[in-house]
Parts: C-alpha cells; sequence; structure tokens
C-alpha cells in the first residue's frame, strides 16, 4: 500500500517512514524539501499518484494564530483538493490532545498566540471533517522530546514555573507507531486519542526531565504559571479513559536519550 507522509522528514514523519516500511509498505516522505509543498501544491499532483493513504504530520513554522491559520487552511485545503484528483481512500492528521478545550477558552491577552494556534487546529481539523474523503484525526498527548522546549517557556531567571495539572506524555517513536496502526487501518470518520502510559503533574515531568540532564535550574509548581503561559484545567492535557496507550515510560526513555550524549562525552 502507497502511503504518502506529509511532513515525513520531521521528528514524527521520519520515524512513521521507517515503521511504515518495516511492515512492508511504500512510505513514500514529502515535504519541500523533497520538492512537495502543500501551501502551493507544488509536486502534490506527483506524489499522490496511485496513494491510497495520506498522513500529515507537517505542522505550521509559527503558533501566531493568522500565520498558523492561514499555513493549516492553505495546506489542508490543497491536499484534500489533490486527494480527491488522485482518489486517495483515507485521510489521516496528527493533532494534539486538548485541542478543542484550549482553543474554545477565552484569552487574556497573555494567552492569545498559543489559543489562536489551537483554534487553526481545530480548523484544520474540520476542513478534513467536512471532507468527502474518509478520515481519521490522531489527538496526541505531548512528546517527552519537547519536555525541555516547556521549561524553556516557562523560565524566568533559574527558575521554572509551571502549573501543577496532569500531563501524560508518550514518546515520538509511541506516537509515530500509534499514527501508523491508524494509517493502515479503516477510517474511522473521527478522533482517536493517544498517550503516554503514565500520568504526571506538569511540574513533576519538567523537574524529572530536567534532572536527568544535569540542568540545576529549579522547577516551581505554581497554579497561575499554567502551559507555555496558558491557564489549563486539571484534566486538559490528559485524554479521556478510552485513550490508546504507548508502551515507552518516561523513565526508560530519559536513560535511552541520555546514551548518545554520555558516549559524545567519553
Amino acid at each position: 500500500m502507497k502511503i504518502v507522509v506529509i511532513g515525513g522528514t520531521g521528528l514524527i514523519g521520519s520515524k512513521l517512514v521507517s515503521k511504515l516500511r518495516e511492515h512492508g509498505h511504500e512510505a513514500v516522505p514529502a515535504s519541500p524539501n523533497s520538492g512537495v509543498n502543500t501551501l502551493t501544491g507544488e509536486g502534490l499532483a506527483e506524489v499522490l499518484k496511485g496513494a491510497s493513504v495520506v498522513v500529515d504530520v507537517s505542522n505550521s513554522p509559527s503558533f501566531e494564530e493568522a500565520e498558523a491559520m492561514k499555513f493549516f487552511t492553505t495546506a489542508t485545503n490543497n491536499l484534500i483538493r489533490y486527494e480527491k484528483d488522485a482518489g486517495v481512500r483515507h485521510h489521516v492528521a496528527l493533532s494534539v490532545v486538548g485541542t478543542d478545550r484550549i482553543a474554545q477558552k477565552k484569552p487574556s491577552d497573555a494567552e492569545k498566540t498559543i489559543r489562536g494556534y489551537f483554534r487553526a487546529k481545530l480548523m484544520q481539523e474540520k476542513l478534513i471533517a467536512e471532507s468527502s474523503i474518509p478520515y481519521s484525526i490522531v489527538h496526541a498527548t505531548q512528546f517527552f522530546e519537547f519536555v525541555k522546549s516547556i521549561a524553556d517557556a516557562s523560565t524566568v531567571g533559574t527558575t521554572v514555573r509551571v502549573a501543577p495539572v496532569l500531563i501524560q506524555p508518550m514518546a515520538a517513536d509511541d506516537v509515530a507507531s500509534a499514527v501508523g496502526r491508524v494509517a493502515v487501518g479503516p477510517a474511522i470518520n473521527g478522533i482517536v486519542e493517544v498517550g503516554g502510559p503514565q500520568q504526571f503533574r506538569l511540574d513533576e515531568f519538567v523537574r524529572q526531565g530536567l534532572s536527568a540532564r544535569n540542568d540545576s535550574r529549579t522547577v516551581v509548581a505554581d497554579p497561575a504559571a499554567g502551559y507555555f503561559g496558558v491557564e489549563v484545567d486539571e484534566r486538559a492535557l490528559v485524554p479521556a479513559n478510552n485513550a490508546r496507550l504507548g508502551e515507552i515510560r518516561f523513565d526508560t526513555w530519559l536513560k535511552e536519550s541520555a546514551k548518545p550524549a554520555a558516549h559524545a562525552a567519553a
């Protein structure tokens, strides 16, 4: 089966392509680097010839609402148009657990950027659902790989302040596996949630991630600090009880991710 992976050279996309090929599928990575541009339509007709499934794991380069909205609406509309011409039978998109909960709250001025990004993601999902192409949307929780990014966005001086809300992060490898299983299965015409095998408080997650890197910053649980500066409810970042869970635990991932650094320092 030919499966085209939009954003196939990125963190999730490259892992997904490898996993699909390991299972005997013709997985084709598509990105501007390979001559495929969803914003202009360049290369889409050619790469989609003979494709049964398109998986979109691309992301907006900006969190600013107008830029993100332009990216997701333009790219998604182009994909849908070219998929119809090519006879694609399943459109799969990667999105985020909590998108609807975060986007629909009225933001403060400080929160407009990140909430605007989630509104753009909601629009992407709406366009996909309203098209005539069978679809599946995968809502994934935050990736282990972004623990430092969360800390950096929440740091003032040497102190990291994050809200002690629940989070159920997962490894990028597990995200790719989950998306791959959805891609090779029947379209569900709805949303499937995926998450990691463990729940943490956000401050605990960040604290463990920094400690494993010998990062000396102090992590403080501050209910007013939010998530990337955005106020979130207790369970906004965790999936429902029927979510499909990954297998890789955070402590295992931390040990594995530290190996290359330890080898380089030897």
